[in-house]
């Protein structure tokens, strides 16, 4: 048994760990400024909390609606790399940009250019994933990137703050420095990930009409769904920031939220995505929606700020729990010549329920207190948890 699982970290493709660091490097870039944009924009540009909110709506629905398309497009093309290789390279190109805003005009195009990038490169780098990686093992790849993409999240956020120490709140400073570790991620891409060949699809009609649809069996459309219910009950992390905020924290360390959450993200990511090739999907899930649950509670507790922490810390632990293990189960549920198109119904239907989520939690708050959006995000989760234990022996076999 342990000539079996030894090896398996050896037999991880080089090229996904090529895709693991570009994703760290470009969530270093983005972290550097997306940990510090709201402050910039409410304390240099005058722009309103309300405003501050559209933004961040608009640029995740730009996203989710271009992650439909690119994913299918990959499938029609037959090549994933150069949709990958346009996504990563957009977003290198909105880096400087927010360096040179001097109102909210430039800051709102570039937040549009860098969500359009992600949206392009998501579904067909998830796709490129499962294709490299053999079947047996994609649960640990998934588990790698996700790993390697987060200690990214909580390095950027990390680096913001020191700079912001050592350049005396200089965001412009920031901002341009944030520019280096995207353009090094682009390169890395073009030169590190070779993409195995494969045949275009034998189709020329819409790719995501019904008739190329059909083949989508009952068990994706049961992943999206359960997907779609946990994106839900797992609103925007802001609301952890300014929950966490309330015991005391200082703004100028509210990045420190988001550090504490992808640590714990980073360091179990991998661990669980092995685990997701071992066990049952549908009673690992299960378990990752009990924690959601465990860490809503501790953040709907009022008037103790070390239980907010333990809150933040299982948010973190629920999303390396769930993220990979739900990527390895689209791949597992779709047929391989339309991965793109499932990755990008899977993401749209996600990240659809997370801006619903997101907005119902921003109403939640302001009508009914800090508290309410976790205990209805508690409620959500263990809806979810149910419904996957209810379905765990037919689709775990």
């Amino acid at each position: 048994m342990s000539t079996d699982s030894q090896p398996q970290r050896e037999r991880i493709p080089r090229a996904i760990w090529a895709l693991g660091f570009v994703s760290l490097l470009m969530d270093v870039s983005s972290e550097l400024i997306h940990s510090l944009l709201p402050v910039f924009l409410f304390t240099s540009l005058g722009v309103s909390a309300f405003a501050i909110g559209l933004l961040e709506g608009a640029a995740e629905a730009t996203a989710l609606i271009v992650k439909v398309f690119s994913g299918a497009l990959s499938d029609w093309w037959g090549r994933r790399k150069p949709l990958a290789v346009l996504g990563y390279g957009l977003g290198a190109a909105s880096k400087p940009l927010f360096a040179m805003a001097g109102g909210l005009g430039l800051v709102v195009a570039a937040r549009l250019i860098d969500r359009v990038g992600k949206g392009i490169r998501g579904a067909p780098r998830d796709a490129l994933v499962a294709d490299i990686t053999p079947a047996e093992i994609r649960g640990a790849a998934f588990g790698l990137r996700q790993a390697l993409d987060t200690v990214g999240a909580f390095l950027g956020p990390l680096a913001a703050m020191g700079l912001m120490l050592a350049w005396a709140d200089d965001f412009r400073a920031v901002f341009w420095v944030a520019s280096i570790p995207a353009f090094l991620a682009v390169a890395l891409l073009v030169v590190g990930v070779r993409e195995p060949a494969r045949p275009a699809a034998p189709w020329r009609s819409n790719p995501i009409s019904r008739e190329r649809l059909r083949p989508l069996s009952g068990d994706y459309w049961w992943v999206v769904g359960i997907g779609a219910i946990v994106a839900l009950a797992r609103f925007s992390e802001a609301f952890l920031v300014l929950r966490v905020q309330q015991g005391g924290l200082p703004l100028a360390f509210a990045p420190m939220v988001l550090i504490v959450m992808n640590v714990v993200y980073a360091a179990t990511a991998f661990p669980f995505g092995r685990l997701s090739d071992r066990m049952p999907h549908g009673l690992l899930l299960a378990w990752g929606l009990l924690v959601l649950v465990a860490a809503d509670a501790a953040l709907a507790w009022d008037g103790h700020a070390a239980v907010a922490w333990l809150g933040v810390m299982l948010w973190g632990l629920h999303m390396a729990m769930t993220q990979g293990l739900l990527a390895a189960m689209v791949a597992d549920a779709a047929p391989a010549d339309l991965r793109g198109t499932a990755y990008g119904m899977f993401n749209l239907a996600s990240g659809v329920m997370m801006l619903a989520g997101s907005a119902l939690a921003g109403l939640l708050w302001d009508r009914l207190g800090a508290a309410s959006p976790f205990f209805t995000g508690g409620v959500f989760s263990a809806l979810a948890c149910l419904l996957v234990l209810a379905r765990r022996p037919a689709a775990d076999g």
